[in-house]
């Protein structure tokens, strides 16, 4: 698994981390078990990165207990997400404690009460609690605001949407991004699982076996890690085999252009 630097930080990230959207809000012994054999699983490939959020209901808290006994080994992902400060104060709180007073990558989830939030963030992050500040947003109509916000300064990181079928954050985001320094992690690269349910006849990925892809999935995957402006993708996945062929995507060698227009010209048409 490829290691890159999150922009212009000392925090490196492997290529391929994970989301626990959905995957990891469950309850119960057995349910709980099967996630920490996820965890086990992504470490024993080179995944070291998990992003949650209060958001999810469970899932912060079920990924806390999944990686307590290998908390130095990974590096945590999480965000505020509320419009009350007092909440907000509340759910870092709570995080800070999960994951053993420190989180290495601390979000404001979807620009929400971004204003109130962010002093929070930033003296915690003087004081060692937090490494890394940023910002997410999944919508292209928050994507202005986003930029503004780059362009304070105050924060290191940006979680974005970003796959074959959407690559608005081309045009203005990403270039931005790659002017200031600041890191990029992408949501949804396989559109919510929509992109990777489509998969074109195999002959189409023959050439693409010299790119060490097997699958639809992959080429997805590194379809966008080739822009190496991004430092991490995050797909969400509930399922052992397919954390092991997402990690196989943050290998080299990494697209040219003329194969990444290729998969795009397929994905378009399926």
């Amino acid at each position: 698994m490829e290691i890159r630097p999150l922009g212009n930080t000392d925090v490196k990230v492997p290529a391929v981390g994970m989301g626990t959207f959905q995957t990891f809000d469950v309850s119960g012994r057995r349910a709980e078990r099967h996630c920490r054999r996820i965890v086990e699983t992504a470490l024993s490939v080179g995944t070291t990165l998990f992003d949650s959020s209060p958001m999810y209901a469970e899932s912060e808290r079920v990924l806390a207990q999944a990686v307590q006994a290998v908390r130095q080994k990974v590096t945590i992902a999480t965000k505020v997400w509320s419009g009350s400060a007092a909440e907000g104060r509340r759910q870092i709180e709570q995080a800070l404690a999960w994951y053993g007073n420190c989180v290495d990558i601390y979000q404001i989830h979807n620009l929400v009460l971004w204003k109130e939030h962010l002093p929070v963030l930033e003296d915690l992050r003087k004081s060692g609690h937090i490494k890394i500040i940023g910002i997410t947003h999944y919508s292209s109509s928050a994507f202005r605001e986003l930029m503004q916000v780059m362009q304070t300064g105050r924060i290191q990181q940006i979680q974005i949407p970003y796959h074959v079928a959407d690559t608005l954050v081309e045009q203005e985001v990403l270039p931005l991004a790659e002017e200031l320094g600041i890191g990029v992690l992408v949501m949804r690269p396989l559109d919510g699982g929509f992109l990777a349910r489509r998969p074109p006849p195999g002959k189409k990925l023959e050439p693409l076996k010299k790119f060490n892809i097997r699958t639809w999935p992959q080429a997805l995957l590194k379809w966008i890690l080739s822009d190496l402006r991004v430092a991490c993708v995050i797909p969400a996945t509930g399922k052992v085999e397919r954390v092991i062929e997402n990690a196989a995507a943050g290998d080299p060698p990494w697209f040219d252009e003329e194969t990444r227009g290729y998969i795009h010209r397929i994905a378009i048409t399926l």
